[in-house]
């Protein structure tokens, strides 16, 4: 079982950028969320160029939700920030013993697909959402699942 504590993120940091951690949220079992760090992702300059949170565990809202999510301001687009943060990520969750993270995405988002394949996903899936999932109640029918394993 991973460890559900916030651990330090002092590491988390490369040649190009590093993750500045700006909350991390207990679990809230009664929605079904999982412990989860939220970061921003920064140059080594300080500027900041997306965000990205990990969650930790994993469960039924996981498996489609991902452990991993991530996003990158249009400006600093095509640089892949948001690979080299997942790589980051990674040493999170070995830190709380997970031997695997899920990521997904939509379909037609070419670019996390993308960004899955350079971070070295194994591809799953392209999953029907079940009908009581969140993403579900905003419209969307399919994800495409992507497994790290860690070990």
């Amino acid at each position: 079982m991973p460890k559900t504590q916030p651990l330090s993120t002092q590491d988390l940091k490369s040649d190009e950028l590093y993750l500045r951690l700006e909350r991390f949220c207990g679990a809230q079992p009664e929605k079904r969320w999982l412990p989860a760090y939220h970061f921003a992702i920064c140059l080594n300059d300080g500027t900041v160029v997306g965000h990205c949170d990990l969650r930790i565990g994993h469960n039924d809202k996981t498996y489609y939700g991902g452990n991993i999510g991530y996003s990158i301001d249009e400006p600093y687009r095509g640089y892949h920030y948001a690979a080299k943060s997942c790589l980051l990520l990674f040493r999170q969750a070995r830190k709380h013993e997970m031997e695997y993270v899920i990521i997904s995405c939509d379909p037609s988002n070419l670019a996390s697909a993308k960004t899955c394949a350079l971070a070295g996903g194994r591809f799953i899936e392209n999953a029907l959402l079940p009908q009581d999932n969140e993403m579900y109640a905003q419209g969307k029918r399919r994800v495409l699942i992507w497994r790290f394993d860690l070990s």
